[in-house]
């Protein structure tokens, strides 16, 4: 043992306390800094650390940013594809745009004011995208670069923006508004022109009403000199952007929802409120030459057919070798109520109607031509729905789809949980895919996925990585996630081992969840052994080994009855139970408030040992993959349901899985399928209980209050109460000044978005809180080899037990000595009288070797427990105890790392000295914490309520990183929040979708070339040769100059009041963006142009106005030489 060395712990005090106070504005636990140094009591076994650790990291090794954003964009609302580049944009009601090309190209970018996106619209083949926005601007992003930005923005003041049209290769948009007015703005400058179409010229001067709203514009395919304008009440006109008059206007008496052109530009088709569709002809626009509804019964005495829904889009595309194709959403009749959203296909005679799961947003048919006045050839029809976007194959005539390269289901069932695993064994992502390939789907069509464009290559980060998330339905998925990709590989249904539910039995069972009784609401999984483990939100832990073999076989089962012992309490002599000073225990304890409001069964029986589901009895087949290995279920005790389950461990080395609730512990050996322990938390203490517990009277104002405040306090705070949140009462006092409890973040079930209304009381309001009001949950679990005791001397096999009143345990494992035993042999779990204590609900625990390395738990290699090969040698167990291998001289002491909501300790074994403590926040708390590795070193990742994300070096406790990221608006964030090695981190940002981010400078570094490129340099086709008749009599299509007609010089510049343009910051990131190769250059050399042309045209405008005041002057100097020419001098 090394002497105490005191100016040692000094010089160690003043390095690891920062100047400032750290996450939340919080102040230090020691005066000063947030970080002290604890020369507690006597000297630990360890000295100063700091002499013999090297620590290596700091604040430099930390950035935060983005990565990548996956799954299906919430709330779509627009949608754009470039036939050319062949990418595809989404935008959504919350501002956003998803670009996507082939699988890898997935690129998100956000407006800056939220507004919802109205349309989206591509400058073909340019590498640019116009968005026109809720709040009536338009932007011009930039593609030719890795994160596209923002180059120019146009705000319209006095009109609202209803429609855009960019014609193909034209530099000038079209945009409608509300008040029926056209206006027309150039796309290199981004400047409204002149040039007005208002609606009162463009209707005949006869007509009395508004026409209403534009709501379609498109160029006529034979002569882009004019105009389609639709508006909203029925009228169409068809102007002649040269002479600025009407050619022609047709009207109908039902709304217009919008127009398509045939390719020769002589007809054009409209879809209407009524569910009818009508087709023009130019030459005669006073009637409709044919008017159908598709969907209308045929009445019998001849009548006009029924209307129907309205029809939502059309679109009319030719073919050179059949008939055309009218497709469009909507328009089915209204006596089918029930009917599901639908895309109607029709092609000649036939009619399909595709029928949606979900409604039809938008769609668009892509088409083998950009040029709108050819043959069209349409090939595939992308519909976006509100939660899915299908791709439908219109080459086939069943019209399959395609299968979708794109994770988009993440939200198939809703996200209750996500764990996230950075390297990983690399042979665990071809063997998961190789088991979850088998359950692909057929019927899919045989092309090749249609949305292709953009480049993206591997990068150089190559460690695998894994995503796993839980859902509402019980069902786990397994991601690729490697090289900010990701891909499924792997689906798990949980809820496989129980008996399904029978219908109109809700009540009388023994569910504690009505809806989503197979909700996953923890997972550990142990990738080197491959154990996965699931806790349910119905108080139940299923235990999965993998195997590459089918099997049929039964599952193990055993039941717990995790009780919380109360007939002590209620005795009112005080000298029994001592006072209990901490304030937490006074506050009342909620039940899981999720589920039926009746603990008695109908018959008036008392519930008693009966689990909430019931595993199925038959032989099961079991497909390859994970199989479960033994379900455990917690019962009902007296009539009271089974608390959720709050913490989970497993440990393959020792056989042993651990859990625990608000009520007490159990630990389960999975190996012999027997319950090992199963103890009220008071009773893990034994006589080492640091609290002296006091008997109280119950009191009728608390499940009330506690109830109130649950119920006006979250949701103030979290719209989305369906999310649980592992969470505290200091935690959450701060929210309300109603008490609050413990447990109150077991108030609800992590089930599905649209639930989060339907909120239910306390199941139990007439039983007293009393019984509940002393209870402590597990929070925190973890299995180690430690030193379990003060004089221990060597390690042994511990599980630390951390508790929501900051108190962490130590059990002692006592396994067989051989394995050979291990299968008949009992393991014996006792406490080992140790107990360490922390301000806040233990979150998290580490521990690292004397040399500051983070050691694993032990774990067994993994081998089939179904191999055909049932030889001695492949039967006997293979146990990894020490990883890193250079722990295993781990020599006479380690560092064990824990943390908590508020605080983090690090305490040297066996001596259990306090070196080094940091209170993280003061007024907030913790969400998660772990222990991760990065750039060999190792480091606590923390995520704070308050929205800062903070990291911390170890063994000292020095702050390294604290950025004040990303508020917590919802409990999903906090419910789904996690951090893992290498500096990555993962959220889901919203019910559709996960947000990567990296807290690692030299990934922020690296990322340009992770990313994929949007644009890639493709020849624009040629438009085909039109022949010598047609040229000479097809119109005059190509003869119109729209820069002389919208220019400056002609039309004049619009009013300044109308709109006001606003430069973006696109310019000089398109440089950084794009600044290697070619494409840099051209960049460069682009903005280079634009801001010469800028210059230039502003140099125009400086020498034009001069020239006119000098003419006007020069007229004026003539006027006033004619007046006084003949006028003598004496007149004057």
């Amino acid at each position: 043992m090394k002497k105490f060395n005191f100016r040692k712990v000094l010089d160690g005090l003043t390095a690891s306390s920062p100047s400032g106070s750290s996450g939340g504005g919080s102040g230090g636990g020691s005066g000063a800094g947030g970080s002290s140094m604890h020369p507690g009591g006597t000297a630990g076994a360890a000295g100063t650390p700091r002499d013999e650790i090297q620590e290596t990291l700091t604040s430099d090794y930390f950035q935060i940013c983005k990565t990548v954003r996956h799954g299906f964009p919430y709330l779509p609302t627009a949608l754009a594809f470039d036939p050319v580049q062949k990418i595809l944009a989404i935008g959504t009601r919350t501002g956003a745009i998803r670009i996507l090309g082939r699988p890898g190209v997935d690129c998100y970018c956000q407006h800056e004011s939220g507004a919802a996106v109205l349309q989206l619209q591509f400058l073909i083949n340019e590498g640019a995208l116009v968005s026109a926005s809720a709040d009536d601007a338009l932007h011009l992003w930039n593609l030719r670069q890795k994160r596209p930005a923002i180059l120019h923005s146009l705000k319209f003041n006095r009109e609202r923006i209803t429609y855009c049209h960019l014609p193909f290769q034209s530099k000038w948009l079209y945009v409608g508004t509300e008040r029926g007015n056209t206006h027309i703005v150039n796309i290199e400058s981004f400047i409204l022109s002149g040039y007005v179409i208002m609606w009162n010229k463009a209707i005949e001067l006869s007509t009395k009403t508004h026409p209403g709203p534009v709501v379609h514009l498109s160029d006529s395919p034979r002569d882009e000199g004019k105009l389609l304008i639709g508006y909203e009440n029925g009228t169409v006109v068809l102007w002649d952007l040269r002479s600025k008059r009407a050619d022609l206007r047709a009207y109908y008496d039902e709304a217009i929802h919008s127009v398509a052109w045939h390719h020769e530009g002589k007809q054009f088709m409209c879809s209407h409120s009524d569910g009818s569709l009508t087709l023009w002809n130019l030459k005669s626009p006073n009637r409709p030459f044919q008017t159908t509804i598709p969907h209308g019964k045929i009445q019998r005495d001849g009548k006009k057919p029924e209307s129907c829904k309205p029809i939502l889009k059309v679109e009319y595309k030719t073919c050179k070798s059949s008939e055309p194709f009218v497709i469009f959403s909507g328009g089915l009749s209204y006596d089918k109520a029930c009917r599901r959203p639908s895309l109607t296909i029709m092609h000649g005679k036939a009619i399909t109607v595709l029928e949606m799961d979900h409604p039809i947003v938008d769609f668009l048919t892509l088409c083998e031509t950009p040029y709108p006045n050819e043959f069209q050839e349409p090939y595939a029809v992308v519909v976006l729905l509100e939660k899915d976007l299908i791709v439908v194959d219109l080459t086939q005539s069943n019209f399959p789809i395609f299968e979708n390269p794109y994770p988009i289901d993440i939200h198939e069932s809703p996200v209750t949980c996500t764990e996230y695993f950075a390297d990983c064994p690399p042979d665990l992502i071809p063997v998961l895919y190789s088991v979850g390939a088998k359950h692909k789907k057929q019927g899919y069509s045989n092309k090749e996925w249609p949305i292709s464009g953009g480049a993206w290559n591997l990068g150089a980060q190559t460690y695998p990585e894994i995503i796993i998330t839980g859902h509402a339905d019980g069902s786990v998925k397994f991601w690729d996630a490697s090289a900010i990709t990701l891909q499924m590989l792997y689906k798990l249904k949980t809820s496989k081992v129980f008996e399904k539910q029978k219908t109109g039995e809700g009540k009388a069972t023994a569910e504690i969840v009505e809806e989503d009784p197979f909700a996953v609401q923890m997972m550990y999984w142990c990738p080197e052994s491959r154990i996965f483990c699931v806790a349910g939100v119905s108080a139940y832990v299923i235990v999965y080994r993998f195997s590459k073999h089918e099997v049929n076989t039964e599952i193990s089962s055993l039941e717990v009855r995790l009780q919380y012992e109360v007939e002590d309490i209620i005795t009112p002599e005080p000298e029994i139970i001592p006072p209990f000073p901490d304030a937490s225990s006074q506050l009342p304890s909620l039940k899981s408030l999720s589920g039926s409001t009746n603990t008695v069964a109908c018959e008036g029986t008392m519930k008693d040992s009966i689990p909430c589901l019931s595993v199925k009895t038959r032989p099961v087949r079991m497909p390859p993959g994970y199989q479960a290995d033994l379900v455990i279920q917690l019962v009902w005790v007296d009539g009271e349901p089974p608390q959720q389950i709050t913490s989970l461990a497993v440990n393959s080395a020792y056989g042993l899985v651990a859990f625990g609730n608000c009520n007490g512990l159990a630990v389960v050996d999975f190996m012999q399928k027997t319950v090992l322990l199963s103890m009220g938390t008071l009773d893990l203490y034994g006589s080492s209980d640091p609290y002296q517990r006091q008997p109280r009277s119950p009191r009728k104002s608390k499940q009330f209050a506690a109830d109130n405040f649950c119920m006006r306090g979250l949701s103030n705070f979290y719209p989305d109460l369906t999310k649980r949140i592992r969470t505290s009462y200091q935690s959450l006092t701060e929210l309300s000044d109603s008490p609050v409890s413990l447990e109150l973040e077991r108030c609800k079930s992590p089930t599905s978005e649209n639930r989060e209304n339907s909120f239910s009381r306390s199941r139990s309001s007439s039983v007293s809180s009393i019984d509940r009001d002393s209870k402590e949950a597990i929070t925190a679990l973890y299995f180690m080899e430690s030193f379990a005791r003060k004089n221990d001397s060597a390690v042994s096999s511990c599980l630390w037990v951390g508790t929501g009143l900051g108190m962490v345990l130590i059990l002692s494992l006592n396994l067989p000595a051989s394995d050979d035993l291990r299968q008949s042999e009992p393991v014996m779990v006792s406490p080992s009288g140790t107990v360490l204590t922390l301000k806040g609900p233990v979150l998290t625990f580490a521990c690292l070797d004397c040399m500051g390395t983070l050691t694993h738990p032990p774990y067994e290699v993994w081998r089939d427990p179904h191999s055909a090969d049932d030889g001695e040698k492949t039967r006997k167990r293979k146990l990894v105890m020490h990883s890193p291998s250079s722990s295993q001289d781990m020599g006479d002491h380690q560092f064990a790392v824990i943390c908590s909501e508020k605080q983090a300790k690090v305490f040297s074994l066996p001596s259990q000295t306090c070196l080094y403590v940091h209170n993280i926040t003061e007024t907030s708390f913790l969400l998660r914490a772990d222990v991760v590795t990065l750039c060999n070193s190792v480091c606590l990742a923390c995520f704070c309520a308050n929205g800062h994300i903070m990291t911390l070096s170890l063994p000292s406790l020095r702050p390294l990183l604290d950025i004040n990221y990303l508020p917590v608006t919802d409990m999903r964030i906090a419910r789904t929040f996690c951090f893992t090695n290498e500096g990555q981190a993962l959220y889901l940002s919203s019910p559709t979708e996960i947000q990567r981010l990296t807290y690692s400078q030299e990934m922020c570094d690296n990322l340009q070339d992770m990313l994929g490129d949007l644009f890639t340099p493709v020849e624009t086709p040629e438009a085909q040769n039109r022949g010598f008749l047609k040229g000479l009599f097809g119109g005059s299509g190509q003869a119109f100059d729209r820069e002389e007609l919208f220019g400056e010089a002609t039309a004049g510049k619009a009013s300044r009041s109308l709109a006001q343009h606003i430069p973006g910051s696109g310019g000089i990131e398109g440089v950084r963006g794009a600044a290697g190769g070619v494409i840099g250059d051209l960049t460069r050399a682009r903005i280079a142009l634009d801001e010469r042309g800028q210059k230039l045209g502003e140099l125009d405008e400086r020498t034009a106005s001069m020239m006119a005041s000098a003419e006007a002057f020069s007229k004026h100097a003539h006027e006033v030489m004619l007046k006084y020419k003949d006028k003598k001098w004496y007149q004057f």
